[in-house]
């Protein structure tokens, strides 16, 4: 059996596959203010009754560091910052305890400056009086040489908690970048740890040593245990899941949307021969740009339970949730009550919605049927502008899928797949008012949950060569080995598929020879001096497939 939980902004799905079927779905309220209680809520009622030794796999999807971040609600960390020619890493400060410090290494790992001792401990003081405990450690070349972090790192060891260095956060060579991934790793660190234990804890009360896997923004897993030296994998893994399940059931080649349409927000994405688009170079969210890899999604404040406001003559849906629908209980009307007013929803009480449209619109001279059509009509336009504005956002750019760039690509689907729980009144008008062809996805309710279930482990390896300093390394998978001058791209990539393989099952992949490795990026440069070749200068980037787990057909 496979569990699959995503918390979304209104509802957090489970889902229990067992014999290649859908066993078993149910939905939670998510409290937003106390989210480890709504997901062990989840796990509770999915595994009642079912014996701990037939689950073999827990996938969950969480929204708790993205609000962390976007709330401002993470702890206070310290940032050792060093630079290198050419570039002031004061300029990409990221939080008040922020330290730029001397010492450099060149984009070819040489000193060209050492780490100063004394500098280092006189800031290890300041932060030990702050009480900060954990630490982030970042050089401008450090995925090239992690010398200077791994010295760092030995002088304040013994004096803080967790520890962030940089080089094992990414193997790209994005300073900025990796300077606010790392920066946010070690800022969820506490609130993530904290659920990591309460999820584990309540599982051995219950008997259950299960795998556990979180699913990532790219749309992949990775093991409960890796992600506590990762947590910042975990940011955006809501929007993930949404493509992931709507991967599970589409089908064909070409161009489709994707929109998930909750209570709280509707996320839209866009597949390319059922293959996720990919943003290249990391999310970017809460005013940091990162380095942490991403499906590209768009999250906007549009939902079943959207408040609807008339402002200045004109009615105005969302961007904020104060609660359910009136027709379930709620105080303000949403879009959902707008359904029950047009009587495509029954399982509430309508009354209640009538009244609560009539409220909102009794100065425009409507009547609530047809203030809830405009209402409607008016969600499903947003909708599409903004999937639109996102197309254009795309198309601005090179297009990248998780498998590779798509050259010269102008996206311009004319699919829409819809999912949620509001999913087939959606399609039906999103269809009757625009050109697409739109299609609900089976299991619409739960299929992010479903997505999240049968998501594969990924990860991805960087290794460079200098043939010139006889070296391959991958310092972010702290790995180096001298080589001669007659190393070759074809042998890089052998050990870049070795340590890749290694990675994977180390992060929670259950078979060697499940694991479907790909190059992603291979390149080669001649060194050139006194117009002699004196070595040859090698990246190779590989990941393995993103995807989902073998047999996930049957499930569909």
């Amino acid at each position: 059996m496979i569990i699959g939980l995503d918390v979304g902004g209104t509802h957090t799905d489970v889902v229990l596959l067992k014999d290649e079927t859908l066993a078993r779905e149910i939905k939670v309220p998510t409290d937003s203010s106390d989210l480890f209680k709504t997901v062990l809520t989840g796990l509770e009622k999915i595994t009642e009754g079912i014996e701990p030794e037939e689950i073999r796999r827990i996938v969950l999807s969480t929204t708790l560091t993205t609000n962390a971040i976007v709330q401002g609600k993470t702890q206070q960390v310290g940032m050792i910052v060093s630079g290198g020619p050419g570039i002031d890493p004061a300029l990409f400060q990221t939080n008040e305890h922020y330290f730029t410090v001397s010492g450099s290494i060149d984009h070819r790992g040489r000193e060209k400056e050492p780490v100063d001792e004394h500098e280092i401990l006189k800031i290890a003081d300041i932060l030990k009086k702050k009480e900060i405990r954990n630490i982030g450690i970042v050089g401008k070349f450090s995925a090239r040489n992690p010398a200077h972090e791994l010295k760092i790192y030995e002088i304040i060891k013994d004096s803080f908690g967790k520890i962030f260095l940089g080089h094992r956060i990414s193997g790209n060579l994005n300073f900025p970048r990796r300077i606010a991934t790392t920066y946010l790793n070690a800022a969820v660190r506490p609130i993530h740890k904290k659920f990591f234990e309460a999820v584990r804890k309540s599982l051995e009360e219950k008997g259950m040593s299960v795998p556990i896997h979180i699913l990532k923004a790219d749309g992949g897993t990775m093991s409960f245990e890796s992600s506590i030296d990762f947590p910042g994998q975990s940011i955006l893994s809501g929007p993930a899941a949404s493509v992931m399940g709507s991967i599970a059931f589409a089908s064909g080649e070409g161009e489709s949307l994707v929109l998930d349409i909750g209570g709280t927000t509707t996320d839209i994405a866009v597949l390319i021969n059922q293959a996720p688009v990919l943003e290249p170079l990391g999310i970017r969210l809460g005013g940091y740009k990162t380095l942490i890899r991403s499906l590209k999604t768009c999250s906007i404040g549009i939902g079943g339970d959207s408040v609807v406001r008339e402002k200045n003559g004109k009615l105005e849906i969302g961007p904020d949730r104060i609660g359910p629908a009136m027709a379930y209980g709620g105080s303000v009307p949403t879009p959902t009550d707008a359904l029950f007013v047009l009587g495509m929803v029954e399982n509430g009480d309508r009354e209640k919605a009538i009244k609560g449209i009539d409220s909102v619109v009794k100065g425009l001279g409507m009547s609530a049927q047809e203030a809830a059509s405009e209402i409607f009509d008016l969600s499903c336009r947003k909708i599409l502008a903004e999937a639109q504005d996102m197309i254009d956002r795309i198309n601005s750019k090179p297009v990248y899928t998780i498998h590779e760039m798509q050259e010269g690509r102008q996206v311009n689907p004319k699919k829409i797949l819809v999912l949620g729980g509001p999913a087939p009144y959606f399609a039906k008008r999103l269809e009757e008012i625009s050109d697409y062809s739109v299609g609900v996805v089976p299991r619409w309710a739960v299929a992010n949950a479903i997505g999240a279930a049968l998501a594969r482990t990924t990860c991805e390896v960087t290794l460079f060569a200098d043939t010139q300093l006889g070296i391959v390394a991958a310092p972010e998978e702290n790995f180096s080995e001298t080589v001669d001058k007659n190393f070759s791209k074809e042998k890089a990539v052998k050990k870049a598929d070795a340590l890749l393989r290694q990675k994977a099952l180390q992060t929670g992949a259950s078979d060697v020879d499940e694991i479907e490795t790909e190059i992603i990026e291979d390149l080669q440069f001649n060194m050139i001096q006194g117009f002699h070749t004196v070595g040859k200068n090698i990246r190779v980037k590989m990941q393995v497939k993103p995807g989902l787990i073998y047999g996930y057909d049957s499930y569909c």
